[in-house]
């Protein structure tokens, strides 16, 4: 996870890309590549190069005409632009699968964000280690944001408990949220929502794959028919 600040002057669109372009270069690194062009950063993270020369404008010129982009030079300033030179601190709330599955995932270190403390309401789950994290009670949430220094939090929990969840964060002092609750939440204007909602993105693509075997069908029938 990445934590995005967007500076001024920059588009919402242009800063929802530079994660990408920030492992793609990272990427590129590993290979032992010093050197890409738009192009190739373009293919590595899978938009176009012209989307890649016109975000990048927006940080200031750091390409050299004929030659391309220092990669290392470009990932640490695209890392310092959305956040990632300095440690993040995250909350997760709820304990369940999802919760467990996010506690023990691996790739948050190398964003810059540490797992701070887990916490649930389940008195079952209380005391209990999930992920490597010994699962805490929600009502120690704003002594748990506190100590831990937590800017950030991840909700995992039932929807019908997602609201009260988001506004116990709000009220411990939290102003960038994870939702991965199916539900809409309503959080005060100056706080940072994002919405994860696995469903219904593969509902989205349920919906594609049935247009592409309509489409199948109506010409598998047209063959037929004619």
């Amino acid at each position: 996870m990445t934590i995005l600040r967007n500076p001024a002057g920059i588009p919402d669109a242009t800063v929802a890309r530079l994660p990408l372009y920030l492992r793609a270069l990272d990427e590129l690194a590993e290979q032992g590549t010093g050197v890409c062009s738009s192009e190739h950063l373009a293919a590595a993270a899978g938009v176009n190069s012209a989307i890649v020369r016109k975000d990048l404008s927006h940080l200031g010129s750091y390409g050299t005409r004929g030659v391309g982009y220092d990669v290392r030079f470009l990932a640490g300033h695209i890392a310092a632009v959305v956040g990632q030179t300095q440690p993040w601190h995250v909350v997760i709330v709820g304990a369940g699968h999802l919760g467990s599955a996010l506690a023990a995932y691996q790739g948050f270190g190398a964003r810059g964000v540490t797992v701070a403390a887990l916490v649930d309401a389940d008195p079952a789950l209380i005391g209990t280690v999930v992920g490597g994290y010994e699962v805490q009670s929600i009502d120690r949430l704003a002594e748990v944001v506190a100590d831990g220094q937590v800017s950030l939090g991840i909700i995992a929990t039932p929807p019908a408990a997602a609201q009260s969840v988001a506004d116990a964060l709000v009220a411990a002092g939290i102003a960038s949220i994870l939702n991965f609750a199916p539900t809409a939440l309503k959080v005060p204007a100056e706080v940072d929502l994002r919405q994860v909602d696995v469903a219904a993105e593969l509902q989205i693509l349920g919906y594609h794959a049935h247009r592409r075997q309509a489409g199948t069908t109506t010409e598998d029938e047209a063959v037929v028919g004619s």
